[in-house]
């Protein structure tokens, strides 16, 4: 066959295969090997020996071609772990050529074999795996010697004279079992050795025809402890002996003591153990049958069977013949620190590599190296390309019956330490020197706390750093259960924080201290200055029954909010304390909890509030409250994303997400655009500066990595978010329970210590889950290294990069009660980040009780991270596709809210600071700071006038504004802020009744009242306003009309209002000068005379410091910065065309 009917890539495929070996051409992608010629068959799907064909290209272009040299353990997880890795990008096809009949097996458990006799039953995977594949992803020869490279032309050869040709290659070659050739008899009839499924066939075979001799093994390694095992399984020999030449047994792996317990368990199991014994030679008869061994001391003994288990030998004849660079003591092929060998293209994993001059006869260093390989063939674009490192080399095994481990630098004792901790090897050099210099011997690096249980047949050697600080490694016998526990914590080089003798006889202590106990003193609602034993006590005297009374009782809650969660954690332990029932519901007017409301309303497709009460609500009629409102829009929000101004689902949004902005203490509000990951062009930032110098707005970088803008007026927004969407810019949904931000370090961009493109990974998955809504708001980080700058570690989720991937945190939070993330999983290709989070969040989205963190989430989940980790990672309760499903149509309906607002005639309606007037007024004084403007502090007291007990002299109606304004098809009831004089007045139609108060909410004095949510209670006959601020709850009609129910320290004034025939809405009202002197504007705007500075002797005493700016103060020439180049923005004649 000539070279270029094999290597071109568009060669057509001759029927029946190429030199007669048998190719199918099935839909699948990988097949079972039809042996129409024998065990020699060679057998590939859909293209000749692993030649291209029509499904080898993508959208992208051709797909590269990697053939891999070896079927073994290292060869087949390197083909497993690459194609879970290049599933998405699907950007190679894989050939790999294994020299035994067999797929790939389990050589580690050779041992298994003698008893069941079954080569299907060591398979890695069964046969039906590779017939499963994707088309074309994997093709593969068996019983095929690969005898040549050709790496100039990127081909290599078969024993069969067939080519195939390659774009990259990976060496899997492993090695071969030493045979002493220097050892005369060594090729007699009855010596094996121990390696493959053949070899123990054959040994088998021969133990059937000298059955009741003498079997021996040489070698008191791993592999002779398991050869030995193996021969007394077969139960056809008299005897089984293991000959060692040092004086113990795993002497790689053990010190004497530990090796010397363990020869004496293995001779209790029968097995006849000689130490210190060299095999001179073995004794054969005239027919080269094996008679026995003569010692190199002049002993003989007598056996018929020899197996030798004496060490292994790389196999890197392929790779010297085709001059590719291999040790020249030791053997093996020499890779760099990428798996990467001397010519372009050839990478070497496994046995048959040879890293720092060392090869590696265990099979954890080989999946490591695989592992490494599969991740930088497709992961480096996004990620930095990982290195293979010295490798752990911990084992564990049951040996004969005996448990052995060894882990971490369990000889540092007696070669001295390979890898200190920082922070120790810096200390010890130094201590050392200095012991030197003073005359003194040098202090031992390492120190050694041993246990020895002769009864137990129990030994172990734990070795420390001279202060006990950090475990270097050590080694057990008979009792391996902490194996697990103690291996990362060598790894990790973690701190110990007990004393190195309890890890021998046990820690003390009567259990773990409980992170959530609080003292009765601890304050937990700052608003009100509320503690734990204020809720407690209310709670256990009966006061309160339910959190509603808790809020009326103490306060707590009725502030921000932002306690609600452990309030509620507090009043359901207090409950249950005493016996009672606690719950879960959402608030008076359902008998669900979240949860339960969000399965009911993503079942049953029900997308409008008054369908949900229809179907869920206690009373079909209902409005709902302050509290259900939000919460049914934001389930809404995240099963459907309809946009939050819709008329079906604007009723339902606290003023925020209202008016797309959070309010702020003035009524103002702020505008932050989305800043990807932190990462912002000059041109952005240029447009953000000149927005903000044009509409006075003051700046401030937030925690999150973006730019916020305080101040904007009600009536300005959208011509602020005209101009930044115009300049390329979309909304970033602050004001939302909804992402927020990912948060970014540069790692690998610009960082000389990242490991990973934290910016890269930052960047897509805010791409991906920004404007998601969810119980409450969501923050990420991602960090480059473990220096973790981007602090992912208090995040609701956090990805911290790793050599492997990255390491997956979620649950944590900062705020009132912060909490520490925890770990979901470890070293996650970055490929598989994205259906992990997916997974996380959507479970959350689904599960969670309103306004509750992932924080508190976690804590509340029935068996918390653990649990956690079976549902997303083990799929337990068998949703992941579904969850996963269900982001993918979430984040396929993404829009940015203010895009779509400022191009929707109705939407724009919404933005304006008084509805029958252009007239625009500042409800809090500004003042001058720092170069900014910015509102002065609150008032020290509330308005606690009787607004509601007000004589007025005079009412008469008074036409306010057009009834037109007001939705009669809201189920929620729509409002209107109204000027009159001074005063600002809030009109309410509800259900087609109209109620009016005044605009301001005396606690703060804050004029917002028509942008509260209604709420009512039918039964009671109750309606109020809830102010959007802080939660007080107005009445809005009957004999309580303007009481507060939830603080009896402020109420408000009503009027009387209603709709007349000429189309317009009158209230009855006092003269302008009279309502003025009582409500109005000027009267009650926050004054800075009125607060407290809370910096005025702080200022004193750092006024006049070298380079300290304070109020008023600036570091620019003249006290002023130099006034900018004007550019515009938005593609405007004469600026820059964005």
């Amino acid at each position: 066959m000539s070279r270029d009917d094999e290597v071109h890539e568009t060669t057509p495929v001759a029927n029946g295969g190429v030199n007669g070996h048998h190719e199918a051409n099935g839909t699948n992608g990988a097949h079972e090997e039809k042996e129409t010629n024998g065990v020699n068959g060679v057998h590939e799907a859909n293209g000749a020996n692993g030649f291209s064909s029509q499904h080898e290209t993508n959208a992208k272009g051709k797909r590269k071609k990697i053939v891999v040299v070896g079927l073994g353990m290292v060869g087949i997880a390197f083909i497993e772990k690459l194609m879970k890795l290049d599933e998405k990008r699907r950007e190679y096809n894989i050939v790999v050529i294994g020299e035994e009949p067999h797929f790939a097996y389990n050589r580690v458990g050779l041992t298994s074999f003698f008893q069941h006799r079954k080569i299907e039953d060591l398979y890695l995977n069964p046969k039906e795996w590779y017939s499963g594949l994707p088309e074309g992803s994997l093709n593969y020869h068996l019983n095929t010697m690969v005898t040549e490279i050709h790496t100039d032309d990127k081909y290599v050869v078969t024993s069969k004279g067939d080519l195939v040709s390659y774009d990259i290659l990976v060496l899997a070659t492993g090695s071969d079992a030493v045979l002493p050739r220097h050892t005369p008899g060594y090729d007699a009839k009855g010596v094996f050795v121990y390696r493959t499924i053949d070899d123990l066939e054959k040994l088998i075979n021969f133990a059937a025809t000298v059955k009741g001799s003498v079997g021996a093994v040489v070698g008191g390694g791993l592999l002779g402890l398991e050869a030995a095992k193996a021969m007394m399984d077969l139960e056809e020999f008299g005897k089984v002996k293991l000959i060692e030449r040092n004086r113990w047994v795993l002497s790689r792996q053990l010190d004497a003591d530990a090796g010397t317990l363990v020869v004496e368990q293995v001779r209790h199991l029968g097995l006849d153990v000689l130490l210190s014994k060299r095999v001179g030679r073995i004794n054969v008869d005239d027919g080269n049958h094996v008679q026995g061994v003569t010692f190199e001391d002049g002993e003989t003994m007598d056996c018929r069977c020899i197996c030798f288990a004496i060490g292994i030998k790389a196999r890197d004849d392929l790779a010297r013949k085709a001059g590719i660079k291999c040790a020249d003591r030791g053997g093996g092929i020499v890779i760099n620190p990428d798996l990467s060998t001397s010519v372009p293209g050839v990478y070497a994993i496994g046995e048959c590599a040879s890293w720092e001059s060392q090869t590696f006869g265990l099979i954890a260093p080989g999946i490591e190296m695989a592992d490494v390989l599969a991740f930088n063939l497709t992961q480096a674009k996004v990620h930095s390309p990982r290195k293979f490192k010295r490798p752990d080399l911990s084992t564990k095994l049951k040996l004969l019956g005996v448990e052995v481990a060894s882990f971490g630098d369990f000889f540092a004792d007696r070669d001295g330490p390979k890898d200190l901790p920082a922070r120790r090897s810096k200390e010890t050099t130094t201590d050392g020197a200095n012991r030197v210099k003073d005359g003194l011997p040098a202090p031992p690096h390492v120190k050694a706390l041993s246990y020895r249980d002769p009864f137990q047949a129990v030994y172990k050697k734990y070795l420390f750093t001279p202060d006990g600080k950090y475990l270097l490694g050590g080694m057990m016998i008979g009792d391996t259960r902490d194996y697990v526990k103690l291996v990362p914590m060598v790894k990790n080089h973690k701190a110990l924080e007990v004393p190195p003798s309890q890890f021998i006889l046990g820690a003390g202590g009567s259990g773990e201290d409980n992170p959530d106990d609080l003292d009765d003193d601890t304050q937990i609602c700052s608003c009100h200055n509320v503690t734990k034993g204020d809720v407690t006590k209310a709670v256990k005297d009966g006061t309160c029954k339910s959190i509603g009374d808790v809020k009326s009782c103490t306060k707590a809650g009725t502030g921000c909010g932002g306690c609600m969660p452990l309030v509620q954690t507090i009043f359901n332990k207090e409950m249950k304390a005493m016996g009672a029932e606690v719950l879960n519901h959402l608030c008076p007017h359902f008998a669900y909890s979240r949860a339960d409301l969000f399965n009911i309303i993503s079942v049953k497709k029900i997308k409008t509030f008054p369908e949900i009460m229809q179907e869920a609500g206690k009373d079909p009629e209902s409005l709902g409250c302050e509290v259900c409102k939000p919460t049914l829009g934001s389930i809404l929000a995240t099963l459907f994303n309809q946009h939050v101004m819709d008329k079906p689902l604007h009723g339902l949004q606290d003023t925020n997400d209202k008016f797309l902005a959070n309010i702020q203490r003035n009524g103002t509000f702020s505008v932050i655009p989305r800043v990807t990951g932190g990462e912002i062009t000059p041109d952005k930032l240029i447009i953000i500066g000149q927005v903000a110098k044009k509409y006075n707005l003051y700046c401030k970088i937030t925690g999150g990595q973006r730019i916020d803008m305080f101040g904007a007026k009600k009536q300005d927004l959208l011509d602020i978010w005209t101009e930044l969407i115009n300049g390329g810019m979309e909304s970033g949904y602050a004001y939302a329970k909804s992402l927020r931000t990912v948060k970014s370090c540069v790692g690998t961009t610009w960082c000389r210590f990242g490991i990973g493109d934290s910016v890269g990974m930052a960047i897509r998955l805010e791409e991906r889950y920004k404007s998601i809504r969810a119980p409450h708001k969501i923050k990420g980080g991602v960090s480059g290294c473990v220096r973790e700058c981007a602090e992912a570690q208090n995040k609701d989720f956090g990805l911290i990069a790793t050599e492997k991937g990255f390491n997956v945190f979620v649950g944590g939070n900062g705020g009132a009660n912060p909490r520490h993330s925890e770990l979901l999983a470890k070293d996650v290709p970055p490929d598989d980040v994205i259906p992990i989070l997916d997974r996380y969040l959507m479970f959350y989205m689904r599960t969670a009780d309103k306004l509750q963190r992932t924080a508190r989430w976690i804590e509340n989940l029935s068996g918390g991270i653990k649990y956690l980790r079976e549902v997303v990672l083990e799929d337990k309760l068998g949703i992941c596709a579904e969850l996963e499903k269900q982001m993918e149509e979430l984040i396929g309906t993404y829009q940015c809210e203010w895009t779509q607002a400022v191009k929707n005639p109705e939407r724009r309606k919404a933005f304006q600071q008084f509805c029958n007037t252009d007239e625009t007024v500042d409800p809090v004084e500004i003042i001058e700071e720092r170069g900014q403007q910015r509102p002065t502090y609150w008032a020290s007291e509330s308005a606690k006038e009787d607004f509601r007990g007000t004589k007025w002299s005079t009412l008469t109606w008074q036409p306010m504004i057009e009834a037109s304004h007001f939705n009669d098809d809201s189920p929620t009831g729509s409002s209107a802020n109204v000027k009159r004089g001074d005063t600002q007045l809030a009109i309410f139609k509800i259900k087609g009744q109209y109620y009016a108060t005044q605009q301001m909410c005396p606690h703060k004095r804050a004029f917002v009242l028509s942008d509260g949510l209604i709420g009512d209670d039918i039964k009671n006959n109750k309606l109020w306003v809830s102010c959007p601020f802080h939660k007080r709850n107005f009445e809005l009609k009957g004999e309580n009309a303007g009481r507060c129910s939830n603080d009896e320290s402020v109420n408000i004034a009503t009027f009387p209002v209603e709709e007349r025939d000429d189309g317009w809405v009158y209230l009855k009202l006092p003269p302008v000068e009279e309502l003025d002197a009582v409500l109005g504007t000027d009267r009650w705007r926050v004054k800075k005379e009125e607060s407290t500075d809370p910096f005025k002797k702080l200022d004193r005493r750092l006024k006049g410091l070298k380079g300290r700016k304070l109020e008023g103060q600036s570091h620019m020439n003249g006290g002023k910065a130099e006034t900018p180049r004007v550019i515009k923005v938005g593609g405007e004649d004469g600026g820059m065309d964005w």
